[in-house]
């Protein structure tokens, strides 16, 4: 997981400061690890955060817990 998240970490945030409530890195490590688990939709990824809040914590940040499904489809 180290280097996932080295690697994901160098990519640039695009987004505006003031619309940041999660970080993109969080983001992006959250969506990858749903979609290898099968997950199809942006709420099957929130799902997905939300099942697996406790084990993604002990390696993500998320200062304001799991992003909603409309972050994700935001963000991507």
């Amino acid at each position: 997981m180290t280097t996932l998240l080295s690697e994901f970490a160098q990519i640039p945030d695009p987004r505006i400061d003031r619309n940041k409530r999660h970080k993109l890195l969080d983001i992006v490590i959250i969506t990858t690890c749903a979609s290898i688990c099968g997950a199809n939709t942006w709420e099957d990824i929130e799902c997905y955060g939300h099942s697996k809040y406790n084990w993604l914590k002990t390696f993500l940040e998320l200062p304001n817990g799991i992003p909603s499904n409309d972050t994700f489809r935001r963000v991507f």
